[in-house]
């Protein structure tokens, strides 16, 4: 269990860290909307580059910010009954639902990317507008993105809810404990 609780804390402050740096770029992304929009219609000046720089970093923050939402349980939930189900039970609907749904779908996101991310590298694709981007193989390398950090997020999630099944109810209060101060000082 100790080489598990090394693993999850990695993947946890990964997250973190990750989720601090979609922090910063949302506030760039809307400074930047808020020039693009000053320079165009208070100075009738417009560059396809930097209207496209926003694209790029909203796709950045919506794929590397689900990891983060993940690990902060802000995904939205129908909880009519999870709400009232006990720790254990509602472990136990997270990890059936992580190992049925989000691995899978995760799974299939990098599998069915991996020749269209590639062949967008390979022919090191670039923006068709006249002064756009001469990078859209980064942005498309996004979905690799989105899948790794999600997937390991996943992982995280399915460790963290193994720990909660497994342990008895002293544990679990300790746990809770233990991870509430731990998000305290974050």
């Amino acid at each position: 269990m100790k080489g598990s609780a090394v693993f999850l804390a990695l993947i946890d402050r990964i997250t973190e860290g990750v989720g601090a740096v979609i922090r910063w770029l949302t506030l760039f992304m809307v400074l930047l909307t808020f020039a693009i929009v000053v320079l165009r219609y208070g100075f009738n000046i417009g560059w396809i580059a930097m209207q496209e720089s926003v694209l790029y970093l909203h796709g950045l923050v919506f794929m590397l910010g689900a990891a983060y939402t993940l690990k902060a349980d802000g995904h939205v939930r129908v909880d009519i009954f999870y709400q009232n189900y006990s720790a254990k039970q509602k472990a136990l609907v997270n990890l059936v639902g992580t190992l049925v749904l989000l691995l899978p779908v995760v799974i299939f996101v990098f599998v069915a990317s991996y020749d269209y991310v590639l062949t967008s590298w390979r022919i090191a694709e670039k923006s068709s507008e006249a002064g756009g981007l001469p990078f859209v193989y980064l942005s498309k390398t996004y979905l690799w993105l989105f899948a790794i950090t999600l997937g390991l997020q996943g992982i995280a999630e399915c460790l963290r809810n193994i720990n909660i099944l497994l342990a008895s109810d002293d544990d679990r209060g300790e746990q809770g404990e233990n991870q509430r101060e731990e998000e305290a000082t974050l």
